[in-house]
């Protein structure tokens, strides 16, 4: 291969270091209102009145909505494919309010000084209420979070309005508690994953207006443009025909952008003004009136005979959902499936749990979608497991992990295709010195000490993902690609563009791409699951492919032979033999003239059966202070199997990204309340992500595999990479300290008290 495989430069990479490109805000009309939205300041309350009459009287101020003046139906805000999963609980505004932030009112003014001034002089009178804070004592709390009569599911997700369940599930095989019972051994450990944000550069914004057509035009920043259309035409109550929603340019998705956040309130005021109105949330805001990871509690139970074979994984869950219930069942589901088919010797698995409702800031989409959470618990009781066996961990592992050929007792029924996670491990040992440094080295007051983690993700969501592609001649010979996936600088338009290259045998500066207009892009759910690259660049093989069939049936045409006789190189079709050609370019010009013209165009689209899992082998060395507890993490490396690399940089700059997010999870970061459910950690200064200083030595290496159902048999990368950081330093610490923090973050004053 030419193209594929080979670190070709980002295809925007130079424009985005030099601040050419423009984002949601530059495009934003210089007339356009400035939307703002008045909120609560309690967790939980009745709103009894809202007086707007002085507001609407500012000079400037063009229109102040609250619940009496929107559509009365209805809705979620997650970006996923209908039917939609989560729970259909939302208002755009409502009289009833959740958590300390939801919206009471929405504020249009000619600038934002009218509109801040406008939003004081609303006066509100609220019948506050008891709030639910704590997610472990939501199930059956006095306080009913949502007691409307009209919440709407698509199907049934076990919901229990009454008593604060958004969902249930349940996936087992086998009979775990008779499994139990042969064990050797049998341990349990319960983890905790805390709440943190996905903190991406650009905050949410959006802004919207009427075309020529009197069509409805929502450009936002988004990683869902299609889903975000469907989301408007039902809370607006106007046809999905009578909307355009464009993605320019993202500063930063993470998964927060996978729901539809701001686009309603700025398409609201475009309805009732006829306006212009664009909306952008500032930094306070995004940390706490928008979305976060799921808080969940994780108990794990494992059995394993005496040779160390793992014979049954039993994982109990509780999520907390927050005030709304936009993903709450699929990033619950996903703990489960990207846990249970990892450790493949089990005779009986069974992961079951409940995600609640509490007044706290709603849950959603962050990078891993749950995986982060199930492989955190279990890889710390895979962990204590090989202690009380007394096995190094990796020993346990490369005895349990799934193999090539091997299935598991749920998701990988078939077989699994690709793996290279037996080879992960060994080179990660290798790179970090496992056998030398395992498990610890005293220097003074400090310890350095290795730990490790491994985990899996998916491609795709199996039987419901599509993606389309369409791939152009253009009439100069050069090609346009058009896509509906969302890149939020993650390179993907670059990596679709080479595998177009590569059929087409084309430099990639022959290829433009246009991406994500619900008008223009054939469809696309966006991006997320870790779809891009193995969903959206099939359809993209598939459209190159097609493509190249119908050039070389055209050359075929014009130079009166068989196609069959005919061959593509690049920028000629010619015959087998050599004794005629006609250029690329030339067949283009031709098919734009005479009485039988026609645009050549490839289109296809893309469905999966299967997620084929990449995998990941993390390990982390880290010096811990053992008088101060301060935990510094001197280096990290991660061995990944993503299926082919497509692009080698853009693929390690991923991997260090979410690895980053990783120890971020694990050291730092953790979204804090106070007692009256008022968000503490809604700025930099109180949130800590970290720095460059913060996450030591990171080293990505790969070990391919081939993946037969991927565009040249590749799997995907974007989210696996997040699985392993947070276990594995737990890992470590525990080596260096014998305190197994189980509740992240891991905190000095944590290591210290508990090793008393």
């Amino acid at each position: 291969m030419k193209i594929v495989g080979k670190s070709v430069p980002k295809t925007d990479g130079l424009a985005i270091a030099t601040g050419k490109p423009v984002y949601t805000e530059d495009l934003a009309p210089a007339n356009a209102l400035i939307v703002k939205i008045l909120r609560s300041p309690h967790a939980f309350a009745k709103i009894k009145a809202i007086d707007k009459t002085k507001a609407e009287k500012l000079a400037g101020v063009e229109c102040v909505l609250t619940y009496e003046d929107v559509p009365a139906v209805r809705f979620g805000t997650a970006g996923q494919t209908y039917p939609e999963p989560s729970p259909y609980d939302r208002l755009i505004l409502e009289d009833i309010v959740r958590y300390v932030g939801d919206e009471v009112a929405i504020v249009a003014a000619v600038d934002e000084e009218t509109a801040l001034k406008a939003m004081k002089l609303i006066k509100v009178e609220y019948d506050v209420l008891e709030p639910v804070l704590d997610f472990e004592k939501a199930a059956g709390h006095p306080s009913v979070i949502h007691p409307e009569k009209d919440l709407h599911c698509n199907f049934d997700i076990g919901m229990q309005q009454d008593k604060n369940i958004a969902c249930t599930h349940k996936v087992q095989v086998g009979d775990v508690k008779k499994e139990l019972q042969n064990c050797h051994v049998v341990i349990e450990e319960t983890s905790y994953i805390h709440a943190v944000s996905q903190a991406m550069m650009e905050t949410f914004r959006a802004f919207s207006h009427y075309d020529h057509l009197g069509r409805l035009v929502v450009v936002s920043s988004t990683q869902i443009p299609f889903h975000v259309r469907r989301i408007l035409a039902r809370a607006l109550q106007i046809p999905a025909s009578k909307i355009r929603v464009i993605k320019p340019r993202i500063g930063g998705g993470f998964g927060g952008k996978q729901t539809a956040v701001v686009e309603c309130f700025a398409a609201l005021v475009t309805m009732k003004t006829g306006q212009p109105a664009k909306i952008v949330y500032d930094r306070k805001e995004t940390f706490g009136c928008t979305n976060s990871r799921h808080a969940m509690r994780i108990k794990v139970r494992l059995g394993a005979d005496k040779d160390g074979y793992i014979r049954v994984v039993d994982m109990e869950g509780l999520s907390d959902t927050g005030a709304y219930g936009e993903h709450a069942p699929t990033t619950f589901s996903v703990v489960g499936q990207k846990t249970l088919p990892l450790y493949s010797k089990t005779r009986a698995v069974r992961f079951e749990g409940n995600v609640v409702y509490t007044n706290k800031l709603p849950a959603g989409a962050f990078r891993g979608y749950g995986a982060p959470q199930g492989a955190f618990a279990l890889e710390n009781a895979v962990n204590k497991l090989a202690d009380e066996l007394a096995m190094d961990p990796c020993e346990i592992r490369a005895k349990n992990v799934i193999k090539e050929g091997e299935k598991s007792l749920v998701y990988i029924t078939e077989g699994l295709v690709s793996s290279t996670l037996h080879k992960c491990m060994e080179k990660g040992k290798e790179m970090i010195g496992w056998d030398e440094k395992y498990p610890r080295r005293q220097e003074g007051n400090k310890v350095r000490a290795v730990g490790m983690a491994v985990a899996m993700q998916g491609s795709g969501i199996a039987d419901i993902d599509t993606a389309s592609a369409t791939v152009r001649l253009n009439d100069n010979g050069d090609y346009s690609l058009f896509v509906g996936s969302a890149d939020m600088g993650t390179g993907s338009d670059t990596i679709l563009t080479q595998m177009a290259a590569e059929i087409l045998q084309t430099p990639l500066e022959n290829i433009t791409v246009h991406a994500a207009d619900t008008d223009i892009s054939p469809f696309d759910p966006g991006s997320y699951a870790s779809n891009t690259t193995y969903v959206t660049g099939m359809a993209v093989v598939k459209a190159a492919e097609d493509l190249k069939r119908r050039i070389i049936e055209s050359a075929a045409g014009f130079l009166l032979v068989s196609p069959e006789e005919m061959e593509f190189t690049g920028d000629m079709v010619q015959m087998v033999d050599g004794k005629r050609k006609i250029s690329l370019k030339e067949i283009a010009e031709r098919l734009t003239i005479g009485v039988n013209p026609r645009q050549l165009v490839g289109n296809a689209s893309h469905g999966i059966p299967i997620s084929p899992p990449p995998f990941v082998a993390g390990f982390a060395e880290v010096e811990v202070d053992k008088e101060t507890g301060k935990t510094d993490l001197i280096q990290y490396v991660a061995v990944v199997d993503c299926g082919k690399v497509i692009n080698p940089n853009l693929a390690r700059i991923q991997a260090e990204g979410g690895l980053a997010q990783g120890i971020g999870m694990a050291l730092f970061e953790d979204v804090r309340y106070d007692a009256r459910g008022k968000m503490k950690t809604n700025s930099f200064m109180q949130y800590k992500i970290p720095g460059r200083k913060d996450v030591g030595k990171i080293r990505v290496s790969f070990e391919e595999s081939y993946e037969p159902t991927g565009p040249f048999g590749a799997k995907s990368i974007g989210e696996v990479v997040t699985n392993t950081p947070a276990p594995a330093i737990v890992h470590a610490v525990y080596n260096a300290m014998g305190v197994r923090v189980t509740d992240l973050p891991i905190t000095p004053e944590k290591l210290v008290i508990r090793s008393l």
